[in-house]
């Protein structure tokens, strides 16, 4: 099945938002061995809106549309698809009372114009919204499936998950399961990654090995087709273990919503260990890290943010000596930081973080040099030296996701 995205708006143009619809759709449907060919942006004009149609009604199985659902006259994408699959537009009741309800909840007066959120091409197949209040739809012309999304991504994106999915899975030309594992890897970017793995990835074929980048990680996608479930583990299993024989150091977490903060929270939850922060160039982004984690107040002892040299002394007890003769920006600085925390605030783990992140270099040290300290009860502190690149914030970024990874990496080692 040849797939198109096409998403429906002048903003999507001008660069006012950005196109998530496309990539969140072009994840869901690799998930299920749909292929998408093109992408295809177009602003709120009818004539354009058709062109693009008949375009990708020549070329593609499947055409998703994203937005021109709304109330305003520019909410074009019913109206364009009616007219290209020769049908007319008419009330789906289910919604329209959904619409008449949120006003009435609300105390507001509906005007006239919401009503046509609650059009739909005669004859499709509606898609319940749960969270907002034009239904998605979907219909068949000549070969091609046409399925028409609201815009924004809190509706799409549970609308996807929950109805659509299950139909285009209906679509597919025989039953198959499509079963994934999903690593996370840290400490290794993609590119270096994929070159441990190019020969893998060039004779894949069932399991497909997809590797992506994300938030400063990369996470690879190992995606099976099968007639069951248990067909498609027995054929990830042994594709992983030569993964995890290559490159297994790196991988810290599986699945698609894990991340090391959710990982390291749960690990020391599970051991009864807790853990507390020193930060310097981070500022604060190790601990914000932690603290998102529902459950993390049981492990996280505490954190100090020890962006001066006179907080580093006093409270954290760094002597001067070390910190005019090194610096603050040292492995000396980084180890004392580590275990001074963790013997303040009492923890299994003290982590620190210091460093340059720019945009200027300091103590003559280069920008996105950085030291991450990892102390533990009852073993030696160890600390790592990075070299980290691009702009402030990413510097910061990495650099609190290294020293979660390496917090990790010593609690398995304990």
């Amino acid at each position: 099945m040849r797939a198109e995205i096409i998403a429906v708006g002048t903003e999507l143009l001008l660069g006012q938002i950005a196109n998530t619809n496309a990539q969140f759709l072009s994840q869901k449907l690799a998930d299920v061995g749909v292929g998408v060919y093109f992408h295809t942006v177009v602003g709120d004009n009818m004539e354009r809106l058709l062109q693009v149609i008949r375009l990708a009604a020549s070329r593609s199985d499947l055409v998703i549309f994203t937005g021109g659902l709304g109330p305003t006259q520019d909410d074009l994408t019913k109206e364009s698809v009616a007219q290209h699959v020769g049908v007319g537009l008419e009330t789906n009741l289910e919604a329209m009372k959904r619409i008449e309800d949120f006003f009435l909840q609300r105390g507001i007066v509906m005007t006239e114009n919401n009503r046509k959120q609650a059009l739909v091409l005669a004859g499709s197949h509606v898609f319940s919204n749960d969270f907002g209040m034009a239904p998605g739809m979907a219909i068949r012309h000549d070969s091609s499936t046409f399925v028409l999304l609201p815009g924004p991504p809190s509706e799409l994106y549970p609308m996807v998950e929950r109805h659509v999915m299950p139909y285009l899975i209906g679509l597919l030309p025989q039953k198959q399961v499509f079963h994934s594992h999903v690593l996370r890897f840290y400490g290794i970017g993609e590119s270096a990654l994929e070159e441990r793995l190019l020969d893998l990835i060039e004779k894949q074929d069932n399991p497909t090995i997809a590797p992506y980048a994300k938030e400063f990680e990369v996470t690879l996608r190992i995606t099976a087709r099968a007639s069951s479930a248990e067909e498609g583990e027995a054929l990830i299993l042994p594709v992983e273990k030569e993964i995890r024989d290559r490159v297994g150091q790196y991988v810290y977490g599986m699945g698609e919503d894990s991340s090391l903060h959710d990982v390291l929270v749960t690990e020391l939850g599970q051991r009864g260990e807790t853990i507390a922060c020193a930060e310097s160039c981070t500022g604060g982004t190790l601990a914000s890290l932690i603290t998102s984690v529902s459950g993390s107040s049981a492990v996280f002892g505490g954190g100090i943010v020890c962006y001066t040299n006179e907080v580093k002394h006093q409270v954290l007890g760094v002597p001067e000596e070390v910190l005019h003769t090194v610096g603050a920006i040292s492995e000396e600085t980084a180890k004392l930081l580590a275990e001074n925390v963790r013997e303040k605030l009492g923890t299994t783990y003290g982590v620190s973080v210091t460093g340059v992140a720019g945009p200027e270099p300091s103590e003559g040290k280069p920008v996105g040099l950085v030291y991450v300290g990892i102390a533990a009860e009852g073993k030696p502190t160890v600390v790592k030296e990075l070299r980290l690149a691009g702009r402030r914030h990413a510097i910061v970024g990495r650099a609190a996701k290294f020293a979660l990874f390496y917090a990790l990496q010593m609690q398995k080692e304990r």
